[in-house]
C-alpha cells in the first residue's frame, strides 16, 4: 500500500494498479502508451513523406515521356503532265494538181449572114474535128477528151474528213489538268486535320509513327468512294481512312473544262514527338 504521503506525488497507473500484478503486462502496456502512441505516428509522417515524394517523381516522369500527335503540313500530290514530245512535223501536202485540160471547140448556133460577115472564131467547127473535141463555150486547147475524170479516194468517189475520236467523260480519269482538292485549300486541310485525326493509343504504346498514303476516287460531285490505304504502318492506316471518309465533300478535277471522275492519292503523317 502507498503511504498517504505518497499518494500526491504517485502516478496514477501507481494507484490504480497498486497492490496488483504489474508483471501482468498491463501495467507496461499502459505505462508506455504515450511513447508507443509518438513513434507510431512520427512512422506514419514518414511513410506519407515517402508516397507523397514517390509520387511527385512519377508525374515528372512521366512529363518527360509524354507523346504528343503532331499533324505534318502535307502537299497535296499534284498531277505530273507528261511532257509531249517534240514530234516532227507533218510533211506538207502534195501540190493540188488541176485537172488537165481537154481541147473543146466552141459550138456557135447557125445564123445565115454574107460570108464576108462570120468572124474566124465564129465558124462552125469541121466535122471531122468534132469527132476528136469536146464541144462547149469556147475555144480551147489541150489533150483530147479520151474519157478523163477527176481523180477519186479509193474508187469510191467521196472524200471523207478524218472522223474525231469521242473522249469518255463518264470513265475514272487517273491523269487530269487540275486534280481534285480539299475545299479551302491546304490551309483548310490541314485545319480539318488537326482537328479529327487522332493517334491510335496502340501505335502511340509501341511508339509507331509513319506516313500513310490512301488511295481513293472522287467523282463530278465531289463524293469520295473506294477509300482505302495503299501505304503505311498496319497500326495507322484505319485512321487515315476514317478521317479521309469523314472529310465531305471536295473540289472535283477539271479536264477539257469539264468535271470529271477521277483518282485521288493523299499522304498523311503520324509522328511522335517527346517533350
Amino acid at each position: 500500500m502507498l503511504d498517504v504521503n505518497k499518494i500526491m506525488s504517485a502516478d496514477v497507473l501507481d494507484i490504480i494498479f497498486d497492490g496488483r500484478n504489474k508483471e501482468y503486462g498491463a501495467y507496461d502496456l499502459r505505462k508506455t502508451y504515450n511513447r508507443r502512441l509518438t513513434i507510431s505516428m512520427l512512422a506514419m509522417a514518414g511513410l506519407l513523406t515517402l508516397v507523397f515524394v514517390a509520387y511527385l517523381i512519377a508525374n515528372n516522369w512521366e512529363d518527360s515521356t509524354k507523346t504528343e500527335l503532331v499533324v505534318k503540313d502535307v502537299q497535296l500530290e499534284e498531277v505530273k503532265q507528261e511532257q509531249k514530245k517534240d514530234e516532227p512535223p507533218p510533211p506538207p501536202p502534195p501540190p493540188k494538181q488541176e485537172p488537165p485540160k481537154v481541147e473543146m471547140a466552141k459550138f456557135t448556133p447557125p445564123k445565115i449572114v454574107p460570108d464576108e460577115e462570120v468572124k474566124e472564131d465564129e465558124k462552125p467547127p469541121e466535122v471531122e474535128k468534132l469527132e476528136e473535141t469536146k464541144i462547149g463555150t469556147i475555144n480551147q486547147e489541150g489533150i483530147k477528151d479520151e474519157g478523163i475524170v477527176a481523180p477519186v479516194d479509193d474508187g469510191k468517189g467521196v472524200v471523207e474528213a478524218p472522223k474525231k475520236v469521242e473522249e469518255d467523260w463518264d470513265k475514272t480519269f487517273t491523269k487530269v489538268e487540275i486534280e481534285s482538292d480539299y475545299p479551302g485549300g491546304q490551309s483548310a486541310w490541314i485545319r480539318y486535320l488537326n482537328k479529327n485525326l487522332a493517334y491510335p493509343q496502340d501505335a502511340q504504346d509501341n511508339e509507331i509513327q509513319g506516313t500513310v498514303v490512301v488511295q481513293f476516287i472522287v467523282n463530278k460531285e465531289g463524293m469520295v468512294s473506294d477509300v482505302e490505304a495503299i501505304s503505311g504502318p498496319n497500326e495507322l492506316r484505319a485512321e487515315a481512312v476514317r478521317v479521309i471518309k469523314k472529310s465531305g465533300k471536295w473540289t472535283p478535277a477539271i479536264q477539257n473544262g469539264r468535271q470529271v471522275k477521277s483518282y485521288k492519292k493523299q499522304p498523311i503523317t503520324f509522328r511522335l514527338e517527346s517533350q
